[in-house]
């Protein structure tokens, strides 16, 4: 992994201070310990905070195409890029390095933006055309690596983190209004949003051409879900083995590096599943790496040290003690650049500190699992709450809640006001936000602490609606599973999991997090 940063007139050649896109690449060194690179010209200037993964000896960026009229900085992993290398060699392509970025370059010559299909990976790039003088920039499908941007003063400035972006002085930092209801209402921003005014993050799946002073954001790739009638008939053993083989796969082009890879091991069954498919099918010597808690409700140690102990692996744990988290909080703050709801992305924070303590880059996580298998609770409440509203004024339907949450449920007095709680909203089924209505409206509630000012400023506007005008197309048609999967995937995962739980508290510590499960083809 990596950071990235650029600074491009838009309205013709102009100076453009060495300093400034210096100060940009060393804000963001945790990104990129091991080396920097910049290109200069007087339309544009690239930098690039590089943590050495593959070709540790000749992957130095930017790098450039044979006649060197390309230019690329790039933040992440292509995973099939040896492949993709051997079919541009074939048509005539030129290497000096052995790295996946000079891949990307030369597929990217060759095919323009359709490059981004043939990309199984998880990256965020730039490419410059330095005879068009036009900039190109790309981030993979779910929102794994971060881009985000600027226009201003004439003048089209990314990074990889908003902090490289405010290193420029004439750069204002203000808080967005609206960007506040929103966090405050779904934990996170729309996407294309950030916590700061003007400040904007490429969205996931979606590429941006600088062209001619204008800027054009097209979307290359959406969560492919679809209506009933168009979903596969194909029996429940040919599935399981058609995703069993896709994992085998996932796992083993993920494993590709010129450093060791080790795995995250919670004791769930997303991240066991992945540890023991390691050991079993690739590596019997990885490391693996867990949290610990102090308080027993949290705490599932015993899990992680049963599935260390029946794997063999060298397993090193850390105990996330509420005090560790108290004390790192403001720096997992720093990190993540916008307001967080819970302290949960701290353990992780302390955790990557852990495996880069341990000498490791690189590890295996099992996010996406839950959201494209169904497995949270949310998904389960759904179909629950949909069974229940057929008949309202049953006294047992409701009565599944508790089993689907025993933990909230322990006391008697509290089950008529929990089950009033879950009542909410059970006649608009037909709601295409049906599944998160109730969490939206809770999390809501903590807007009643928003000063009149800001409420002001926030005025009359509904996140909803925003929200509703940037579903699919065809999201009517589809089951009301796939809506509350697509809702969680593409809100929750990419915007606040991805980033906040992710990318920000792995990379705070030079550690570069590879997911499985978000394989698109798995997806």
């Amino acid at each position: 992994m990596c950071g990235i940063a650029g600074i491009c007139n838009l309205s013709g050649p102009g100076r453009i201070s060495l300093n400034s896109i210096k100060h940009m690449v060393s804000v963001q060194k945790h990104r990129g310990p091991d080396e920097t690179g910049i290109y200069i010209d007087d339309h544009i200037a690239l930098g690039q905070a590089r943590l050495s993964i593959i070709d540790l000896s000749s992957g130095a960026q930017p790098i450039h195409n044979e006649d060197k009229t390309l230019w690329i900085i790039y933040n992440g992993e292509v995973f099939n890029y040896p492949e993709l290398r051997d079919s541009l060699i074939k048509n005539g392509h030129r290497f000096y390095t052995t790295s996946d970025t000079e891949v990307i370059l030369h597929l990217f010559e060759d095919k323009g933006p359709a490059c981004l299909n043939e990309l199984n990976g998880q990256f965020a790039f730039a490419v410059w055309n330095a005879v068009t003088k036009e900039l190109f920039l790309a981030r993979d499908r779910i929102g794994i690596r971060p881009l985000h941007y600027t226009v201003q003063n004439n003048r089209f400035i990314f990074a990889s983190e908003i902090k490289s972006i405010f290193t420029l002085p004439d750069i204002e930092r203000r808080l967005d209004p609206i960007a506040m209801d929103q966090i405050f209402t779904f934990w996170t921003t729309l996407k294309g949003r950030t916590a700061f005014k003007d400040i904007n993050e490429l969205p996931p799946g979606c590429f941006a051409k600088i062209s001619n002073g204008k800027v054009s954001i097209k979307k290359y790739w959406d969560i492919p879900f679809y209506s009933p009638d168009e979903q596969t008939d194909s029996g429940i053993d040919d599935i399981v083995q058609d995703i069993s083989d896709l994992l085998h796969d996932a796992i083993r082009i993920r494993l590709r590096a010129d450093v060791p890879v080790g795995c995250y091991l919670s004791g769930g069954l997303d991240s066991s599943g992945l540890t023991a498919k390691v050991v079993g099918d690739f590596n019997s010597d990885v490391k693996s790496f867990g949290i610990r808690f102090e308080e027993d409700a949290f705490d599932e140690g015993d899990y992680q040290n049963l599935m260390a102990s029946h794997l063999n692996v060298d397993h090193k744990e850390i105990t996330a003690t509420n005090r560790r988290i108290g004390e790192a909080f403001p720096d997992v703050i720093r990190h993540c650049e916008k307001p967080i709801l819970r302290t949960a992305p701290t353990p992780l924070f302390l955790l990557s500190k852990l495996v880069n303590e341990s000498g490791l880059k690189v590890v295996l996580t099992g996010e996406g699992a839950d959201e494209f298998f169904g497995g949270y609770n949310i998904f389960r409440e759904t179909k629950v709450r949909r069974f229940w509203a057929r008949q309202p004024d049953s006294q047992s339907r409701p009565k599944l809640l508790e089993q689907l949450y025993p933990y909230i449920f322990t006391n008697p007095r509290l089950k008529q006001s929990l089950q009033a709680f879950f009542a909410r909203g059970l006649e608009n089924t037909d709601n295409p936000f049906f599944s998160h209505m109730i969490r939206w409206a809770n999390t809501s509630k903590i807007k009643n602490f928003f000063s009149e000012d800001l409420k002001e400023q926030i005025g009359s506007y509904s996140g909803r609606d925003e929200l509703r005008e940037m579903l699919p197309a065809s999201f009517g048609k589809w089951d009301y599973f796939s809506r509350a999967q697509y809702l969680e995937a593409s809100l929750f995962l990419s915007n606040y999991l991805l980033s906040s739980q992710g990318d920000r508290m792995a990379m705070a510590h030079s550690l570069e997090i590879r997911l499985p499960y978000l394989d698109p083809r798995i997806m």
